[in-house]
């Protein structure tokens, strides 16, 4: 195989793995403090996109902005509304029902998650169909032989691991990470000592809300269109992508995205006849791989008391 085409396949592998990435750091939060599986997740991703493309719209129609600023209006608007979306979803259904078996979290949260995707469907105007979404950074190729890739993939991909990378300090070295560790470890304790345990928890939803919602908009600039129901698979691989990496640990979500696209990105490269299939390959090498390891490529950490 052409080297620059299998170049090319790489970085669109590492594309895709920083996306699922940040979804799936959502799912290990949300069960690190509280041990649910919010399944809603998913479709947090689709009010960061459209609520992206909805405040572009917005600046653009009001003044003339460069799209610099529209941009920076649609990133601001996206990691609002997710955030948004989360913490109300962890205050009035999961919190309350944090006692309650974990079944009824899950179907809780599957139910919101349709609440919301069937509010954009509706409430957009023509929301049935996909949206196209605007071209906000630099074009420009980078060629070298047969690999070329856009300057803004370039940077969308970038900002992603900057992202990730600063999740992953947030979490490890400042006094909201300790918390939310201290949560997540013991919560009596982290109460006795002083911890807000509700604001934390809904930090946490926030946090990684906004993280799947940033998702949204990235995914949005990259491929130039966004759907109400975009959210739906997605959930579903951020969610196989915590799992094997290890729910409630930091690294190993992060791990299991990269996997996840590393695996979709081996299909197109030997198999590119079979590309469709990629998925159904994905989620069978992730079902192979629970069968080896169950608690995940980096099982969380736990102490326990006798």
């Amino acid at each position: 195989m052409d080297l620059g085409i299998l170049a090319q396949q790489l970085f669109n592998g590492l594309m895709l793995g920083v996306i699922y990435a940040m979804i799936a750091v959502g799912f290990s939060l949300f069960f690190g403090v509280l041990d649910v599986i919010k399944f809603s997740h998913g479709d947090v991703v689709t009010v960061g996109a459209f609520s992206s493309l909805g405040a572009i719209g917005v600046a653009g129609g009001l003044v003339t902005v460069s799209p610099a600023l529209a941009l920076a209006a649609g990133l601001a608007a996206a990691v609002g509304m997710g955030s948004l979306a989360g913490v109300i979803i962890g205050r009035l259904l999961v919190l309350p029902l944090r006692h309650a078996p974990a079944v009824n979290v899950l179907l809780a949260t599957l139910m919101a998650g349709t609440v919301l995707r069937e509010a954009i469907r509706l409430g957009v105007p023509n929301g049935g169909n996909p949206k196209p979404f605007p071209a906000l950074l630099p074009g420009g190729k980078i060629a070298t032989g047969s690999f070329s890739v856009g300057i803004d993939s370039v940077m969308i991909l970038c900002a992603g691991l900057l992202l990730v990378l600063a999740t992953h300090l947030l979490i490890t070295r400042t006094r909201l990470g300790l918390s939310i560790r201290a949560v997540a470890q013991d919560g009596e304790v982290a109460r006795l000592s002083g911890i807000d345990f509700q604001r934390v928890v809904l930090g946490t939803f926030a946090l990684g809300s906004g993280l799947a919602a940033f998702a949204g908009c990235m995914l949005g600039l990259y491929y130039r269109e966004i759907n109400f129901n975009m959210g739906v698979l997605l959930g579903i691989i951020g969610f196989a992508s915590a799992v094997i990496g290890g729910l409630g640990s930091l690294l190993g979500p992060i791990l299991g995205g990269f996997l996840f696209a590393g695996v979709q990105t081996i299909v197109v490269v030997v198999l590119p006849f079979s590309s469709a299939y990629k998925d159904v390959v994905a989620f069978a090498a992730i079902i192979v791989l629970i069968a080896i390891f169950p608690t995940g490529l980096i099982a969380e950490r736990r102490s326990e008391r006798v």
